[in-house]
């Protein structure tokens, strides 16, 4: 097996920072990471509300999450852990994102959809990166040092709010995708799903309700 790759980056980053990214490379961040996600989008994109701070400068790295964070007696804030959520569920708000604020990272758990790599990542010079499995919230709560700020909490919710994290060795993710719009998800769910209706030979037609009843298995997320 050969070794893991590791690069350690200061946010905000510089198109140069990730260029040597690869897809199965190991990452970690010192800087200020950002959360936003559907909440905040909608807000942002959807009802033309001005972004609640100035993000030039200061990060440019959206991290997908739900945060575990409780309020001290002062008023701050202690992050105990944060858990990615689903990317792909995003992919409509991705473009608009991009172009406002000029993220270069966009980070969280599942992917996104396979055309979004080479149709919006990569030509508007972002990558994508993933958490390592279940079960890291905490140890990823740990590369937390302060929370910077938060936005929208009461309106949206601890989940939904928009937050500024200071972090140190703030990791490990896996690079999903790169600056060519290669994706680990995307080859890897090409590689099975061509695979998938052999499984199925010889069955009756399955009810499945994901998409509404349907006999096609491509519509199955697996």
């Amino acid at each position: 097996m050969s070794e893991l790759i590791e690069h350690h980056l200061t946010l905000p980053v510089a198109r140069e920072d990730i260029e040597p990214l690869e897809p199965g490379h190991i990452v970690f961040f010192d800087g200020v990471v950002y959360t936003a996600r559907e909440g905040v989008y909608q807000k942002v994109i959807a009802e033309k509300q001005p972004l609640p701070v100035n993000l030039d400068g200061l990060s440019n790295c959206n991290f997908h999450c739900s945060p575990a964070a409780s309020r001290g007696g002062d008023g701050s804030f202690k992050v105990g852990g944060v858990t990615a959520t689903a990317s792909f569920r995003f992919s409509k708000w991705m473009r608009d994102w991009l172009e406002l604020t000029g993220t270069r990272i966009v980070m969280g758990k599942g992917g996104m959809p396979a055309k979004d790599y080479k149709e919006i990542l990569a030509p508007m010079g972002a990558v994508y990166l993933t958490t390592v499995g279940y079960g890291t919230g905490a140890l990823l709560g740990r590369g937390i040092t302060r929370v910077r700020d938060v936005f929208w909490l009461d309106e949206l919710g601890i989940a939904q709010a928009m937050w500024l994290f200071e972090v140190k060795r703030f990791g490990p993710f896996i690079v999903d995708s790169d600056l060519d719009g290669n994706s680990l998800f995307a080859a890897q769910g090409e590689a099975i799903n061509s695979g998938i209706g052999k499984l199925y030979e010889g069955l009756k037609a399955p009810a499945l309700h994901r998409y509404g009843e349907t006999d096609n298995r491509e519509d199955e997320v697996l």
